[in-house]
């Protein structure tokens, strides 16, 4: 649930009635006081799990909304950060509260994911909690996109939770959602592209493999382990050849 502060029913009515990045225009002033921003948790969790494998010069922030990810990668990069939305609203809430915090400076980049202008630039790329806003037949063109703006050996990391139990209330939630979601952008246009259940860790490799990176997972221990032992969140960290 968001915070006291956070928008009111009728405001994520009217975002969720919008385009997709007319309605992240329309959230953004309270994006950060919604369950929608990322987790300190999993940031520096992902941090963590990255750290060793630096050290960095450049980094990139894809899909950055408000720059949380941009301030795990000012911990980890040396040279400079690039943060990229094709959210206006998004990237202004970003830069005006990066303000002076510590590390590498930042640019903001207006872009959409699918049509980056970057080629060869950087040493890292990282992504929290966007992925649900590209459909799974965009995903192809989306890891061709962040092998390009890659350098060699370039790293391309975010988190993936593992799926909840068949059955369980949290499967039953994402799943009302989803097709929720389904319904509404059948009745309505333009669409708001937003599913929880779109992005199998399975498909995700494989896609990341056609590429051409090499696929690693790295359990994010912190989160604890299914019954099976199975961790319960990974880090995909994808090295472009």
């Amino acid at each position: 649930m968001s915070t006291p502060q956070g928008p009111t029913l009728r405001e994520l009515a009217v975002q969720a009635l919008s385009s997709t990045m007319r309605g992240y225009d329309l959230l953004a002033p309270k994006f950060d006081l919604t369950p929608y921003r990322t987790p300190d948790r999993v940031l520096e969790a992902a941090a963590d799990a990255l750290r060793p494998l630096g050290p960095f010069g450049r980094g990139l922030d894809l899909c950055c909304g408000t720059g949380a990810g941009t301030g795990v990668l000012r911990g980890l990069c040396r040279e400079r950060v690039t943060g990229v939305d094709f959210s206006a609203g998004m990237l202004g809430v970003a830069r005006a509260t990066a303000g002076t915090a510590r590390g590498p400076a930042v640019d903001w980049v207006r872009a959409d994911a699918r049509a980056l202008p970057f080629t060869g630039a950087f040493d890292l790329a990282v992504s929290f909690g966007a992925f649900g806003h590209f459909l799974p037949a965009e995903r192809p063109g989306l890891f061709d996109q962040v092998y390009a703006a890659l350098r060699p050996g370039g790293l391309f990391a975010f988190p993936v939770g593992a799926p909840p139990a068949v059955g369980s209330r949290a499967y039953w939630s994402l799943l009302g959602f989803d097709l929720a979601m389904r319904a509404r952008n059948a009745l309505r246009r333009p669409p708001f592209v937003m599913y929880y259940r779109t992005f199998p860790l399975a498909g995700v490799v494989d896609d990341l493999v056609g590429a051409g990176f090499g696929v690693r997972l790295l359990p994010l221990e912190e989160f604890g382990r299914r019954p099976d032992g199975s961790p319960r969140a990974r880090l995909v960290v994808a090295a472009r050849g």
